[in-house]
Protein backbone atom coordinates (compact mmCIF):
# COMPACT_ATOMS: atom_id res chain seq x y z
CA UNK A 1 0.00 0.00 0.00
CA UNK A 2 0.99 3.65 -0.30
CA UNK A 3 2.02 5.30 2.99
CA UNK A 4 3.74 8.42 4.33
CA UNK A 5 6.68 7.22 6.40
CA UNK A 6 9.04 9.02 8.78
CA UNK A 7 12.38 7.26 9.26
CA UNK A 8 13.67 9.49 12.04
CA UNK A 9 15.20 11.99 9.65
CA UNK A 10 13.06 12.45 6.57
CA UNK A 11 9.44 12.12 5.48
CA UNK A 12 8.78 10.16 2.30
CA UNK A 13 5.90 8.43 0.54
CA UNK A 14 6.51 4.71 0.10
CA UNK A 15 4.37 3.33 -2.75
CA UNK A 16 4.92 -0.27 -1.65
CA UNK A 17 4.72 -0.19 2.14
CA UNK A 18 3.62 -3.48 3.70
CA UNK A 19 -0.13 -3.83 4.20
CA UNK A 20 -1.04 -3.79 7.91
CA UNK A 21 -1.70 -7.10 9.63
CA UNK A 22 -3.70 -6.98 12.83
CA UNK A 23 -3.79 -9.15 15.91
CA UNK A 24 -6.93 -10.82 17.21
CA UNK A 25 -9.67 -8.25 17.78
CA UNK A 26 -8.07 -5.69 15.49
CA UNK A 27 -9.74 -4.34 12.38
CA UNK A 28 -8.41 -3.09 9.06
CA UNK A 29 -9.71 0.33 8.08
CA UNK A 30 -9.47 1.88 4.63
CA UNK A 31 -8.58 5.51 5.21
CA UNK A 32 -10.87 8.00 3.47
CA UNK A 33 -9.38 11.21 4.83
CA UNK A 34 -6.71 12.13 7.37
CA UNK A 35 -5.74 15.35 9.13
CA UNK A 36 -2.33 16.80 9.95
CA UNK A 37 -1.95 17.62 13.65
CA UNK A 38 0.62 19.72 15.47
CA UNK A 39 1.80 16.47 17.06
CA UNK A 40 2.73 15.14 13.61
CA UNK A 41 4.90 18.20 13.04
CA UNK A 42 6.54 17.75 16.45
CA UNK A 43 7.23 14.06 15.75
CA UNK A 44 9.19 15.10 12.67
CA UNK A 45 11.24 17.33 14.99
CA UNK A 46 12.00 14.38 17.28
CA UNK A 47 9.03 14.18 19.66
CA UNK A 48 8.41 10.64 20.97
CA UNK A 49 11.33 9.29 18.86
CA UNK A 50 8.69 7.75 16.58
CA UNK A 51 9.44 6.11 13.25
CA UNK A 52 6.88 4.62 10.88
CA UNK A 53 3.65 5.78 9.26
CA UNK A 54 2.59 9.19 10.56
CA UNK A 55 -0.92 10.44 11.33
CA UNK A 56 -3.62 9.79 13.90
CA UNK A 57 -6.63 11.88 12.81
CA UNK A 58 -8.76 10.02 10.28
CA UNK A 59 -12.11 8.87 9.00
CA UNK A 60 -12.27 5.59 7.13
CA UNK A 61 -14.30 2.54 6.21
CA UNK A 62 -14.09 -0.59 8.35
CA UNK A 63 -13.11 -3.55 6.18
CA UNK A 64 -14.09 -6.23 8.70
CA UNK A 65 -15.62 -6.73 12.13
CA UNK A 66 -18.94 -5.56 13.57
CA UNK A 67 -18.78 -2.25 11.68
CA UNK A 68 -17.71 -3.71 8.33
CA UNK A 69 -18.64 -1.41 5.48
CA UNK A 70 -19.44 1.54 7.73
CA UNK A 71 -17.58 4.82 8.04
CA UNK A 72 -15.66 5.03 11.29
CA UNK A 73 -13.31 7.16 13.34
CA UNK A 74 -11.17 5.70 16.07
CA UNK A 75 -9.60 6.25 19.46
CA UNK A 76 -5.85 6.30 19.00
CA UNK A 77 -4.76 4.53 22.21
CA UNK A 78 -4.49 0.76 21.89
CA UNK A 79 -4.30 -0.81 25.34
CA UNK A 80 -3.55 -4.09 27.09
CA UNK A 81 -6.60 -4.09 29.37
CA UNK A 82 -4.74 -5.84 32.19
CA UNK A 83 -2.18 -3.40 33.65
CA UNK A 84 -2.82 -1.36 36.81
CA UNK A 85 -3.89 1.74 34.85
CA UNK A 86 -6.32 -0.21 32.68
CA UNK A 87 -7.78 -1.87 35.77
CA UNK A 88 -8.25 1.58 37.34
CA UNK A 89 -10.35 2.67 34.38
CA UNK A 90 -7.58 4.81 32.89
CA UNK A 91 -6.83 2.96 29.65
CA UNK A 92 -5.37 5.99 27.86
CA UNK A 93 -2.53 5.67 30.38
CA UNK A 94 -2.01 1.94 29.79
CA UNK A 95 1.55 0.97 30.70
CA UNK A 96 1.96 -0.97 27.46
CA UNK A 97 -0.14 1.12 25.09
CA UNK A 98 0.60 1.75 21.48
CA UNK A 99 -0.69 4.98 19.95
CA UNK A 100 -1.72 5.37 16.33
CA UNK A 101 0.99 7.21 14.43
CA UNK A 102 2.69 8.32 17.65
CA UNK A 103 3.99 5.37 19.63
CA UNK A 104 4.83 1.92 18.27
CA UNK A 105 1.89 1.75 15.85
CA UNK A 106 1.73 2.81 12.20
CA UNK A 107 -0.66 5.67 11.60
CA UNK A 108 -3.28 7.11 9.29
CA UNK A 109 -1.27 8.71 6.48
CA UNK A 110 -1.72 5.53 4.48
CA UNK A 111 -4.28 3.68 2.43
CA UNK A 112 -5.06 1.39 5.37
CA UNK A 113 -4.54 1.24 9.12
CA UNK A 114 -5.18 -1.21 11.94
CA UNK A 115 -7.00 -0.49 15.22
CA UNK A 116 -8.76 -2.62 17.82
CA UNK A 117 -12.41 -3.02 16.91
CA UNK A 118 -13.33 -1.65 20.33
CA UNK A 119 -11.66 1.67 19.41
CA UNK A 120 -13.89 2.31 16.41
CA UNK A 121 -16.87 4.66 16.51
CA UNK A 122 -19.41 4.72 13.66
CA UNK A 123 -20.01 7.98 11.83
CA UNK A 124 -23.64 8.88 11.02
CA UNK A 125 -24.60 9.77 7.46
CA UNK A 126 -25.33 13.34 8.57
CA UNK A 127 -21.62 13.90 9.31
CA UNK A 128 -19.39 14.38 6.25
CA UNK A 129 -15.85 13.05 5.94
CA UNK A 130 -14.51 16.59 6.23
CA UNK A 131 -16.36 16.93 9.53
CA UNK A 132 -15.56 13.46 10.84
CA UNK A 133 -11.82 13.89 10.37
CA UNK A 134 -11.99 16.47 13.17
CA UNK A 135 -13.36 13.95 15.68
CA UNK A 136 -10.03 13.18 17.35
CA UNK A 137 -8.97 16.79 18.05
CA UNK A 138 -12.55 17.68 19.00
CA UNK A 139 -12.51 14.81 21.50
CA UNK A 140 -9.32 16.30 22.95
CA UNK A 141 -11.14 19.61 23.40
CA UNK A 142 -14.10 17.89 25.06
CA UNK A 143 -11.76 16.15 27.49
CA UNK A 144 -11.21 19.46 29.29
CA UNK A 145 -14.81 19.33 30.53
CA UNK A 146 -14.13 15.93 32.05
CA UNK A 147 -11.09 17.15 33.95
CA UNK A 148 -12.03 20.67 35.08
CA UNK A 149 -15.24 21.84 36.78
CA UNK A 150 -16.15 24.60 34.33
CA UNK A 151 -18.80 27.17 35.25
CA UNK A 152 -20.60 29.68 32.98
CA UNK A 153 -19.51 32.70 35.03
CA UNK A 154 -15.84 31.79 34.94
CA UNK A 155 -13.39 33.90 32.99
CA UNK A 156 -11.81 31.52 30.47
CA UNK A 157 -8.87 32.26 28.19
CA UNK A 158 -7.63 30.09 25.32
CA UNK A 159 -4.04 30.72 24.28
CA UNK A 160 -3.48 29.87 20.62
CA UNK A 161 -5.56 30.34 17.47
CA UNK A 162 -4.44 27.20 15.65
CA UNK A 163 -6.08 23.83 15.09
CA UNK A 164 -6.81 22.89 18.68
CA UNK A 165 -7.30 26.41 20.03
CA UNK A 166 -10.07 26.95 17.48
CA UNK A 167 -11.87 23.78 18.55
CA UNK A 168 -11.47 24.43 22.27
CA UNK A 169 -12.90 27.92 21.78
CA UNK A 170 -15.89 26.57 19.84
CA UNK A 171 -16.55 23.91 22.48
CA UNK A 172 -16.39 26.48 25.28
CA UNK A 173 -18.69 28.75 23.29
CA UNK A 174 -21.16 25.88 22.88
CA UNK A 175 -20.99 25.36 26.64
CA UNK A 176 -21.86 29.06 27.24
CA UNK A 177 -18.46 29.80 28.77
CA UNK A 178 -17.70 33.01 26.78
CA UNK A 179 -13.99 32.32 26.17
CA UNK A 180 -11.45 34.88 25.01
CA UNK A 181 -8.90 33.60 22.50
CA UNK A 182 -5.43 35.12 22.41
CA UNK A 183 -3.75 34.55 19.05
CA UNK A 184 -1.20 35.79 16.56
CA UNK A 185 -2.92 35.57 13.17
CA UNK A 186 -5.64 38.08 12.21
CA UNK A 187 -7.17 35.68 9.66
CA UNK A 188 -7.49 32.92 12.25
CA UNK A 189 -8.94 35.25 14.85
CA UNK A 190 -11.43 36.51 12.25
CA UNK A 191 -12.91 32.99 12.01
CA UNK A 192 -13.66 33.11 15.72
CA UNK A 193 -14.95 36.68 15.53
CA UNK A 194 -17.53 35.56 12.95
CA UNK A 195 -18.70 32.88 15.40
CA UNK A 196 -19.22 35.45 18.14
CA UNK A 197 -16.15 34.40 20.13
CA UNK A 198 -14.07 37.17 21.73
CA UNK A 199 -10.49 37.48 20.47
CA UNK A 200 -7.43 39.60 21.12
CA UNK A 201 -4.08 39.86 19.34
CA UNK A 202 -1.22 38.43 21.39
CA UNK A 203 0.73 41.68 21.19
CA UNK A 204 -2.27 43.62 22.47
CA UNK A 205 -3.28 41.27 25.28
CA UNK A 206 -2.74 42.57 28.79
CA UNK A 207 -1.99 39.63 31.10
CA UNK A 208 -3.61 40.54 34.40
CA UNK A 209 -3.71 37.24 36.31
CA UNK A 210 -7.52 37.33 36.46
CA UNK A 211 -8.58 34.28 34.41
CA UNK A 212 -10.19 31.40 36.27
CA UNK A 213 -9.19 28.88 33.61
CA UNK A 214 -6.48 29.22 30.96
CA UNK A 215 -6.16 26.59 28.24
CA UNK A 216 -2.73 26.52 26.62
CA UNK A 217 -2.92 25.52 22.94
CA UNK A 218 0.00 27.53 21.57
CA UNK A 219 2.17 24.61 20.50
CA UNK A 220 5.11 26.58 21.89
CA UNK A 221 7.67 25.54 24.47
CA UNK A 222 6.98 28.71 26.49
CA UNK A 223 3.21 28.11 26.52
CA UNK A 224 3.05 27.36 30.25
CA UNK A 225 4.91 30.57 31.07
CA UNK A 226 2.40 32.48 28.94
CA UNK A 227 -0.50 30.84 30.73
CA UNK A 228 0.95 31.73 34.12
CA UNK A 229 0.75 35.40 33.15
CA UNK A 230 -3.03 35.15 32.63
CA UNK A 231 -4.29 32.83 35.37
CA UNK A 232 -5.46 34.15 38.74
CA UNK A 233 -4.22 32.84 42.09
CA UNK A 234 -5.83 29.44 42.73
CA UNK A 235 -6.89 29.33 39.09
CA UNK A 236 -6.40 26.43 36.69
CA UNK A 237 -4.10 26.02 33.70
CA UNK A 238 -4.91 23.26 31.22
CA UNK A 239 -1.97 22.19 29.05
CA UNK A 240 -2.82 20.80 25.61
CA UNK A 241 0.46 21.30 23.70
CA UNK A 242 2.99 18.53 23.13
CA UNK A 243 6.28 19.88 21.82
CA UNK A 244 9.72 18.47 21.09
CA UNK A 245 11.49 21.61 22.32
CA UNK A 246 12.08 22.22 26.02
CA UNK A 247 12.18 25.54 27.87
CA UNK A 248 13.45 26.68 31.24
CA UNK A 249 10.69 27.78 33.59
CA UNK A 250 10.43 29.35 37.02
CA UNK A 251 7.81 27.25 38.83
CA UNK A 252 7.76 29.39 41.97
CA UNK A 253 4.65 31.38 40.89
CA UNK A 254 2.70 28.11 40.64
CA UNK A 255 3.55 27.41 44.27
CA UNK A 256 3.03 30.97 45.52
CA UNK A 257 -0.27 31.46 43.67
CA UNK A 258 -1.42 27.88 44.35
CA UNK A 259 -2.21 27.30 40.69
CA UNK A 260 -3.63 23.98 39.53
CA UNK A 261 -1.93 22.64 36.39
CA UNK A 262 -3.80 19.97 34.43
CA UNK A 263 -2.31 17.96 31.61
CA UNK A 264 -4.99 17.07 29.08
CA UNK A 265 -4.70 14.72 26.14
CA UNK A 266 -7.18 12.41 24.41
CA UNK A 267 -10.93 12.52 24.91
CA UNK A 268 -14.24 10.78 24.18
CA UNK A 269 -14.58 9.95 20.49
CA UNK A 270 -18.26 9.03 20.71
CA UNK A 271 -19.09 12.39 22.28
CA UNK A 272 -17.06 14.16 19.59
CA UNK A 273 -18.98 12.44 16.79
CA UNK A 274 -22.26 13.27 18.52
CA UNK A 275 -21.28 16.92 18.82
CA UNK A 276 -20.29 17.08 15.15
CA UNK A 277 -23.71 15.67 14.30
CA UNK A 278 -25.40 18.60 16.06
CA UNK A 279 -23.77 21.05 13.65
CA UNK A 280 -22.67 23.29 16.54
CA UNK A 281 -18.99 22.93 15.65
CA UNK A 282 -18.02 24.61 12.37
CA UNK A 283 -15.00 22.90 10.87
CA UNK A 284 -15.13 23.93 7.21
CA UNK A 285 -13.57 27.38 7.88
CA UNK A 286 -10.67 25.60 9.58
CA UNK A 287 -9.61 23.61 6.50
CA UNK A 288 -6.65 25.27 4.83
CA UNK A 289 -5.89 22.74 2.10
CA UNK A 290 -6.29 19.13 0.99
CA UNK A 291 -3.48 17.07 -0.55
CA UNK A 292 -3.35 13.60 -2.11
CA UNK A 293 -1.39 11.01 -0.14
CA UNK A 294 1.38 11.08 -2.74
CA UNK A 295 2.04 14.70 -1.73
CA UNK A 296 1.99 14.08 2.03
CA UNK A 297 5.39 15.69 2.56
CA UNK A 298 4.08 18.87 0.95
CA UNK A 299 1.00 18.65 3.17
CA UNK A 300 3.22 18.63 6.26
CA UNK A 301 5.13 21.63 4.93
CA UNK A 302 1.83 23.44 4.35
CA UNK A 303 0.61 22.59 7.85
CA UNK A 304 3.76 24.07 9.38
CA UNK A 305 3.12 27.51 7.90
CA UNK A 306 1.93 30.09 10.45
CA UNK A 307 -1.23 30.86 8.48
CA UNK A 308 -2.32 27.21 8.20
CA UNK A 309 -4.99 25.71 10.44
CA UNK A 310 -5.97 22.21 9.29
CA UNK A 311 -4.43 20.45 6.32
CA UNK A 312 -6.04 17.23 5.09
CA UNK A 313 -4.55 14.23 3.28
CA UNK A 314 -6.68 12.03 1.03
CA UNK A 315 -5.38 8.55 0.09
Amino acid sequence: MKACVFDGRTVRVDPAYADPAGAQGEVRVRVRLAGVCRTDLEIVKGYMAFTGVLGHEFVGTALEGRLEGRRVVGGINCVCGTCDMCRRGLPTHCRDRTVLGIQRRDGAFAEQLILPGANLVPVPESVSDRQAVFAEPLAAALQIGRQVALQPRQQTVVLGDGRLGQLVAQVFHAWDLAPTVVGMAPAKLAILDRLGIATVRAGEAQPSKTADVVVECTGAADGLAMAMAFVRPRGTIVLKSTVAETAGLNLAPIVVDEITVVGSRCGPMDAAVAMLATGRIEVEPLITAEYPLGEAAAALDEASKPEAIKVLIRP
